[in-house]
């Protein structure tokens, strides 16, 4: 079975997670994409609660039948190759390809391992509005940051965040009161 493995800290999941994914199911040979969110930052940064971001994902991400959450790092180090061997242990049928934006690619240097994550899970590189020095495609995704969501969400912007953030996720940070509001 394909299956794409799309990580991330989805502090919070926002439009751009939900149109990559569309994407990959629409273009590429992928029968199922696993939304893998980060226990913790590989950088350190605040992340909301691990199982409200999951939860934001299950929400953002209901509408793709051939999606699913996955809990797994909760129970690793937080880099990616373990976080791939780690699926690739549980699911060996599985040829795994690895959901990446352009943006992050620039910084494959900082990863554990790069290139044995590349042989483990190809990637599949997406291009993003603003990102250059890449040989990705047009760039595809809207620029959309959680960063700039969770300002927004701060200055309680709900006009300007409707059209960045799927509905369903925004309810999930009012009636969970995330991200300081």
């Amino acid at each position: 079975m394909n299956v794409a493995i799309f990580g991330g800290s989805f502090n919070p999941p926002h439009a751009s997670h939900v149109l990559a994914i569309a994407y990959v199911l629409a273009t590429s040979d992928i029968e199922r994409l696993v939304v893998v969110p980060a226990f913790k930052h590989p950088f350190a940064k605040h992340l909301a609660p691990f199982e409200d971001r999951v939860r934001m994902c299950e929400l953002a991400t209901e509408i793709f039948p051939s999606v699913e959450v996955s809990r797994i790092e909760k129970d690793l180090d937080g880099l990616t190759l373990h976080t791939l061997e780690a699926i690739q242990r549980e699911h060996p049928d599985w040829k795994m390809r690895l959901v990446m934006g352009a943006d992050i690619l620039l910084e494959a240097d900082k990863w554990f391992r790069f290139d044995d994550v590349k042989k483990l899970a190809p990637p599949i590189i997406l291009g993003r509005a603003g990102v250059h020095g890449t040989s990705a495609p047009t760039p595809v995704l809207p620029e959309i940051s959680s960063t700039r969501v969770r300002e927004l969400l701060a200055a309680k912007d709900w006009d300007a965040l409707e059209p960045l953030v799927p509905r369903a996720v925004i309810e999930h940070i009012r009636a969970k009161n995330l991200y300081a509001l």
